[in-house]
């Protein structure tokens, strides 16, 4: 046998998910790897959480609600292929500003702690809509029964 006929792979765009804006799946499972698309606060109907759009068009962006829409919905994905959050081994999260780290961090204190993934987190300049406060993407490892 090769690498390649040894180690499976299956990808996936997951129904009931916002469509990737692109040529890529929501998840990708290698081997034992689980790998996450980045993943936004986006709803299937294009519509974002944590983005409220007055009359005036003013706009409130709430990274509060963003960071934990985008972790349930990494949650969600990762169900599709039989793990869940306790699976993630690293998370990449990308901000557009700094100054909401310290709101970001508080949230997903609420789901990973010192013994969960390791994680880098970045600003970026933008991301691919301007609601948008922050992506992440993840790597989980799956569990052998």
């Amino acid at each position: 046998m090769t690498a390649h006929q040894t180690h499976t792979a299956s990808a996936a765009v997951v129904a009931g998910k916002a469509k990737p804006r692109g040529r890529f799946p929501h998840v990708k499972v290698v081997g034992d790897l689980i790998f996450v698309s980045g993943t936004s606060s986006r709803r299937p109907d294009n519509t974002f959480v944590g983005v409220e759009v007055d009359e005036l068009g003013t706009t409130n962006l709430d990274i509060e609600a963003q960071t934990r829409a985008v972790i349930e919905n990494i949650r969600d994905i990762l169900a599709e292929v039989g793990a869940d959050l306790s699976d993630v081994c690293q998370v990449t999260s990308y901000l557009v500003s700094m100054n909401d780290f310290g709101r970001y961090n508080q949230v997903y204190g609420e789901y990973f702690d010192e013994d969960g993934p390791t994680r880098t987190t970045v600003a970026v300049h933008q991301l691919p809509h301007p609601h948008l406060l922050i992506e992440i993407q993840a790597i989980a490892h799956r569990r052998r029964d």
